[in-house]
């Protein structure tokens, strides 16, 4: 089996990532996903592996004829197993690859829902994550101009497909990013 480790999966995100805001998003999915894997009792560092590296392609390659193929090319290459390269390709609707394991139902759902959060805390007096609620996010969600490239209808699949409540899923994610608000560049003045 191939490396799953974390510093395995930073060593490929720093690879082909020099963007700061795409490897601060892969991080904020990255705490997202292992918050939930620890909350279900599932392998924490193998769904981080998945999520860390989920959109390590993106910057070389953003367009849909593209991304996420060549990421996972790259993983198959590497001796990747399926399943790692499966949950990568679910992660886009437009890949045809249904999401069927709670892995990836859980990226999905951490995706969308830990940008927006990231940006939701980023417009905040605060600047922070620290001090962000649900509330705040729902209402962010209303305002269609707010983080405008986010599809709401993403957003509230991605807590269906896991199985809960938009409210609860939002504030998971809040809760999961909170210990990585420093790497995350989400402290603020908090």
């Amino acid at each position: 089996m191939s490396d799953l480790s974390r510093p395995r999966a930073w060593a490929l995100v720093t690879e082909h990532v020099q963007s700061e805001s795409l490897r601060k998003h892969l991080l904020a999915v990255e705490a997202a996903v292992r918050g939930y894997a620890r909350a279900a009792g599932e392998d924490e560092d193998a769904w981080g592996f998945v999520a860390l590296v989920h959109d390590f392609d993106y910057e070389k390659y953003p367009d849909r004829e593209n991304h996420p193929y060549r990421g996972v090319e790259i993983l198959q290459g590497l001796g990747y197993p399926e399943w790692v390269t499966r949950a990568i390709l679910s992660h886009a609707d437009y890949s045809g690859v249904t999401r069927e394991s709670a892995l990836e139902k859980t990226l999905f759902a951490c995706d969308e829902m830990a940008g927006f959060i990231t940006a939701a805390a980023l417009v905040r007096p605060s600047r922070s994550v620290l001090d962000l609620e649900a509330k705040s996010v729902i209402k962010r969600m209303k305002d269609k101009a707010f983080a405008r490239a986010v599809p709401r209808e993403d957003l509230v699949k991605g807590a269906a497909e896991i199985g809960l409540p938009l409210d609860t899923h939002i504030t998971n994610v809040i809760e999961f990013l909170k210990p990585q608000a420093d790497a995350l560049g989400l402290r603020g003045t908090l």
